[in-house]
């Protein structure tokens, strides 16, 4: 013969009240099912969506970070847009304000530019 399952006495300090206790599960409920949802769309890329700067591009942030440090002079940020064939606003948005991304040409370019400049070289 098998015991009857009966629950373990919890302790009056563990007591809590069906109110709090009922709010507690609700609250649990919605974070699980907010945080698989998260999870669930981080997984699933969208078809032929383009990547946006941030912590999942760290080869991106290295490389505008880099190119950032070079900018020391005034316009020296029009003549790279000039060269990238861009507006220099995008040029600020892709470096600075990190808002968009180049494409691999203008990638390669950056690239090109700044080991010109840490040669010694302008190209503009």
């Amino acid at each position: 013969m098998s015991a009857p399952n009966i629950p373990p006495p919890f302790p009056v300090a563990l007591a809590l009240p069906v109110d709090l206790a009922v709010a507690l599960a609700a609250a649990a409920v919605t974070s699980i099912q907010r945080s698989v949802k998260k999870v669930h769309h981080a997984r699933r890329p969208r078809r032929g969506a383009t990547l946006k700067p941030g912590v999942q591009t760290p080869l991106w942030n290295e490389l505008a970070a880099a190119v950032q440090v070079r900018l020391t002079r005034y316009g020296e940020k029009a003549k790279l847009a000039r060269i990238l064939g861009m507006p220099r606003q995008r040029v600020h948005e892709m470096l600075r304000a990190r808002h968009h991304m180049p494409d691999a040409e203008r990638t390669l370019q950056l690239l090109v530019w700044l080991q010109a400049r840490s040669t010694g070289h302008d190209l503009g």
